[in-house]
């Protein structure tokens, strides 16, 4: 990870489907407070079982979500995102999430998940 905070930008987070129905004034609040990262193919960007405490979305790339107990659960295609159960509910990572392509992905902390994303759960 950069040491430098880079923003996501409000056209990338308008492609979200989750993010799309966000008010443009505030889906440019969320924009500055999502981190933007380019990932290497073969990254593990979260591990079943850690602390959950940001939200992503995938901006390009493919991410395999898999869980030890279950194996190979699904791919993740640009557009998706993932963190919000551990997020939502302050519970553990319920999966891991590898980049299987160099991936660009977005992220935000709970504190911003929780007033800018959590809502759009419950709309």
């Amino acid at each position: 990870m950069s040491p430098q905070h880079v923003p996501a930008s409000v056209t990338e987070l308008s492609r979200i489907g989750l993010l799309s129905s966000l008010p443009g004034e505030q889906l440019a609040r969320l924009a500055d407070r999502m981190r933007r990262e380019e990932v290497l193919a073969g990254t593990t960007l979260v591990r079943e079982g850690e602390p959950g405490d940001r939200f992503f979305v995938l901006l390009s790339g493919l991410l395999a979500v898999h869980q030890k107990a279950l194996g190979p659960r699904r791919l993740l295609r640009p557009g998706e995102y993932f963190g919000e159960v551990a997020a939502a509910m302050d519970i553990p990572r319920t999966a891991t999430v590898t980049t299987l392509t160099p991936c660009t992905v977005a992220s935000c902390d709970r504190e911003a998940f929780e007033e800018h994303i959590l809502p759009l759960f419950s709309a």
